[in-house]
Parts: structure tokens; C-alpha cells; sequence
């Protein structure tokens, strides 16, 4: 049995991999058969690289496998929470665009290349600006006064539309270059921000979005012996989509599988895990900030 770490983004590779507890990682490529069985209870899989001292056991419709304690140790140290604001790196400004009208502004350290767009599930990014996290902070909270640019879209509105997205890059891009625009226009930039000129990158490719048939459900929880079997047609942000046995196209979150054991099952089984239909009212799964 292994327990499952989540999925890992290497923007060299271009290849999401699954990770695994003790540093062991299984490469996903589209077409891989996958065939997995949840074992005993979801524990919590600690924070800041420390284990829980507790194995706490945590609920299995929880996008982040951590209990209680580990949460606010981990959020302790958060840049996203705004816990480390002398944090000496160098950030990013983006603008990230996941389909028609869904377009974000976030921050992520330099030094993470484009890792946290591919996390994130981004179909096209664009640098906006780069300096101190402070004045990254800044000019992000100014484009969603300003512009009204949200800092998070829901994965079930993510998910909804990948399947539908318009098929040139130069299409998918066009929102994006719009509002990047828009944004170097606006005057009360921080001073130490250096603009970036616009350049989109498109995540159409390495996600395997192509002809992606429609998603008709997606897993809502792991439970102890049950099993999610299928082969793999696309990865995005944390999400496999995967063609199965009898239930067409199904979307399992990663983010679902951390903190389980997991064991091999037959890739052409019936799934025997909770599932709900594709669309905005997807339950249960709280998005993690930023």
C-alpha cells in the first residue's frame, strides 16, 4: 500500500506525476491505465514537511488532507495568508485565464517558474509584473479593486468548460492580452513592480485538452475499499479526467486522493467511489487559497 501525496507539476517535463509518501513519484501520461483501491481511513498528511503527530484521521470530502493542528501550522507560514510578508524572493504577477470570462490575478514566487499556473489548471498565463512580494500584493489587490479580476475561480466552473474551449491559442489568448492591458494602463502601480510586456503561454497542449470529450461526473470522495479505475485522456491542475468502464468521462480531484492508502485495482473496474454530475454546484470540495 502506498499513501498518496497529491500531483506534482514539473514545468521541465511538462508531465504531471503522482507523488507518493517517501518521495516515490508514477509519471502520468495520457492514455496510462490507471486502477486504484482506497485502504482503512484518510490521515492527515501534516505541515511544512512534518508529519502529523497524531495521524489524525480527516474527512474524505476535504481538498486538503490535514487536520485541525497541521492547518494552522501550515497557514502560519503562508505567503498566500500573508504570514511571511518579509519574505525576501521575488514574485510574480499573473493573469491567468481557465475559459470565456474566467480570468484570475495572482502572485507566485519567480523562482517556481510557471509550476503554480499548471497547479492551478490554467489554459493560457500571462507575466503582468515582477518585484518585492509586498508590491506583487499590492498590484494584485489593485486589479481586483480596480478591475474587478477575482484571485480565485472554482474548480467546478474549471472543469465545466474545458471541454468546450475555443481552438486556436490565439482565440484562447485574446481575453488575456485585453485585460493585461487594461492593467499597465492603471495608474498606482508599486514602484518596485516592473512591468512585464505581454506574452501568453498556452496549456492547451500539456493538459491534453484536444478533443476532450465532455466530463459526465466527477468523484466527490474516496471512501475505504472503494475504487476509481479508468485510463487517462487529460491532466489539468489537480484534476484527472478519465474514460471508464461505464460511467464515460469521469474528473477525479488529486487533491481527494492525499492522505489515503492505496492499492492496485483492475483499470477496466466499475467505480465503486460517491460521484455527482459536472457543473457548477460540485459539493463538498473547498478550493485551497490561491
Amino acid at each position: 500500500m502506498w499513501r498518496c501525496a497529491g500531483i506534482g507539476w514539473r514545468p521541465e517535463a511538462r508531465v504531471p506525476v503522482l507523488e507518493w509518501e517517501g518521495g516515490r513519484i508514477s509519471p502520468l501520461v495520457a492514455g496510462k491505465e490507471l486502477g486504484f483501491r482506497a485502504e482503512g481511513v484518510r490521515r492527515c498528511t501534516g505541515a511544512r514537511g512534518n508529519a502529523c503527530p497524531l495521524r489524525a484521521e480527516v474527512p474524505g470530502r476535504a481538498a486538503q488532507a490535514r487536520c485541525a493542528e497541521c492547518a494552522r501550522l501550515d497557514r502560519a507560514h503562508s505567503v498566500a495568508a500573508d504570514a511571511v510578508p518579509d519574505d525576501p524572493r521575488t514574485y510574480r504577477v499573473y493573469l491567468a485565464w481557465f475559459g470565456p470570462g474566467m480570468l484570475k490575478v495572482g502572485i507566485t514566487a519567480e523562482q517556481r517558474g510557471p509550476a503554480r499556473l499548471l497547479e492551478q489548471g490554467a489554459v493560457v498565463f500571462a507575466w503582468l509584473g515582477r518585484g518585492p512580494l509586498m508590491a506583487a500584493r499590492r498590484t494584485e489587490e489593485l486589479l481586483r479593486a480596480a478591475l474587478k479580476v477575482p484571485d480565485r475561480i472554482p474548480y467546478a466552473r474549471k472543469r465545466a468548460v474545458r471541454a468546450a474551449l475555443p481552438g486556436s491559442a490565439q482565440e484562447r489568448a485574446a481575453e488575456v492580452e485585453a485585460l493585461h492591458a487594461r492593467a499597465l494602463a492603471l495608474p498606482g502601480w508599486a514602484e518596485s513592480l516592473e512591468p512585464i510586456a505581454f506574452e501568453a503561454v498556452d496549456h492547451a497542449d500539456v493538459f491534453g485538452l484536444e478533443g476532450l470529450p465532455a466530463a459526465t461526473a466527477v468523484v466527490r470522495e474516496l471512501v475505504g475499499g472503494g475504487v476509481v479505475a479508468g485510463r487517462l485522456v487529460a491532466a489539468a491542475g489537480p484534476d484527472l479526467h478519465l474514460r471508464t468502464a461505464a460511467d464515460g468521462i469521469v474528473v477525479v480531484d488529486t487533491r481527494l486522493m492525499t492522505g489515503w492508502g492505496l492499492v492496485g485495482a483492475d483499470a477496466a473496474a466499475a467505480l465503486s467511489v460517491p460521484v455527482t454530475d459536472v457543473g457548477p454546484g460540485d459539493p463538498g470540495v473547498q478550493d485551497g487559497l490561491f
